[in-house]
């Protein structure tokens, strides 16, 4: 038995931001999740929207066969919803690594970039969220295109 936990420690060495960790001395019987490494490699924040995760060692595509295209890349609306994924991916990651102040200052980091960005989108393209009319001076909310028919509604620019 002391063997075995000598082998596993030995072997979880060389581990990289693939691979987890667990205490030295996991019980046999009992289940474990390892939990993500501190500071792993992220994705750019459109690539991590296509993905599906913000960190390349939680990309496992199921059977293989993974998302290599998103519609609204590239286009003012795709920034948002980029940048609100990887908030979101970056608070799930900091709920067990409360002490990585890179990711938390990533976040802050990010956070204003989608306010910044969310008030420029409501102001050219109009309301994304009912809460976005407060400011409006009349009701808009049902005006065509809505905000993710982004071709007709984001052309070019």
């Amino acid at each position: 038995m002391k063997n075995e936990i000598e082998q596993a420690a030995v072997m979880s060495v060389g581990c990289n931001y693939k691979s987890g960790t667990l205490p030295s001395c996991a019980p046999l019987v009992s289940t474990f999740v390892p939990e993500q490494q501190t500071e792993p490699p992220k994705y750019a924040v459109d690539e991590a929207l296509t993905r599906g995760t913000l960190f390349p060692g939680l990309d496992l595509p199921f059977m293989n066969i993974a998302n290599s295209s998103n519609p609204y890349s590239g286009t003012p609306l795709g920034e948002l919803m980029a940048l609100w994924f990887a908030i979101k991916e970056l608070n799930l990651y900091l709920d067990t690594h409360k002490d990585d102040t890179d990711a938390f200052e990533m976040m802050k980091e990010m956070i204003a970039l989608y306010d910044e960005g969310y008030a420029k989108y409501v102001k050219k393209y109009g309301p994304v969220k009912l809460t976005d009319l407060k400011h409006s001076a009349k009701y808009n909310w049902l005006c065509e295109p809505w905000p993710w028919e982004f071709c007709e509604r984001m052309g070019n620019d």
